[in-house]
């Protein structure tokens, strides 16, 4: 018996293999061309200038990046050339994209950003790094400076300034450590060896930077006065310390009073709220 044909003249079991085939090679080419365009799209800024700066954004907000590369397009001096929502992988990333700069986030799931900054130091010496931070505290930038990062900024910090810090840090003939706008308003952070301008830019135009380590404030301390300025933070009295540490409430206050005058800070609630910014009152 002759097996009943379609209008096309193919038998029904050839025609469904043959729609199924031409569903796959569709989907290929579909699949294809947006790996294609997605490609165009990432090179197109960096051909905009053969000169641009080639940055690569570690960070987990997409909006926020985003937002960067819409500036740097603006400026065009600087491309971002990719973006990696951790620091996993960060070495081998930089090596494929040829990266000259990586903006690093230093609160993100995954591995540890100073220990991966540290590794890239190492494995790429001429890539600079640059913390860019939600976070403005003497511990984080102390830790950015040893890792070898190049600069810190505040993610608070005016789009306009993160670009001129960029270019700034590929820049600079020194090996000076750059201070983004807020973290020079936030921190006093001070430079071992020489004075560092407290606010505005240097002669030449371009902003404050350290040219040796960042020295933290919490350094100053001894170990058992930060470890009074811990429990503070934590919110606990002068009573609770004084059995907390087996100490007499007049020893906790003669302590508490060199905590601020180290500090600068006048008051207990100051006190406080210098604790929980650094991060003390977590440990």
């Amino acid at each position: 018996m002759t097996p009943t044909r379609n209008i096309a003249g193919a038998p029904p079991a050839l025609e469904a293999r043959d729609t199924a085939v031409v569903k796959t090679v569709q989907s290929d080419v579909a699949a294809s061309r947006a790996r294609s365009i997605s490609r165009t799209s990432e090179s197109s800024d960096v051909n905009t200038s053969p000169h641009a700066i080639r940055v690569l954004c570690v960070d987990d907000h997409a909006v926020l990046v985003d937002g960067l590369k819409a500036q740097f397009a603006i400026d065009g001096r600087i491309a971002v050339v990719g973006r990696l929502s951790s620091a996993a992988g960060l070495v081998e990333e930089v090596q494929r994209l040829k990266a000259d700069a990586v903006l690093l986030d230093i609160e993100m799931p995954g591995p540890d950003a100073f220990e991966s900054a540290d590794r890239l130091r190492r494995a790429c010496p001429n890539v600079r790094v640059i913390v860019l931070s939600a976070h403005i505290r003497d511990g984080f930038i102390s830790a950015s400076f040893a890792a070898g990062a190049c600069a810190y900024f505040a993610k608070s910090d005016e789009p306009a300034d993160i670009v001129s810090g960029v270019y700034q840090v590929m820049h600079r003939r020194s090996e000076a450590f750059l201070l983004g706008p807020k973290v020079r308003e936030r921190c006093q952070v001070r430079q071992s060896g020489s004075a560092m301008a407290s606010s505005g830019t240097d002669q030449d135009g371009t902003a404050p930077a350290l040219a040796g380590a960042p020295t933290s404030l919490l350094q100053s301390l001894s170990a058992r006065e930060a470890e009074i300025l811990r429990l503070i933070g934590k919110g606990l009295s002068r009573h609770r310390i004084a059995a907390e540490l087996c100490r007499s409430v007049k020893t906790i206050d003669g302590h508490q009073d060199r905590i601020l005058r180290k500090l600068g800070i006048s008051t207990r609630a100051d006190l406080m709220r210098f604790a929980i910014r650094e991060g003390l009152a977590q440990v």
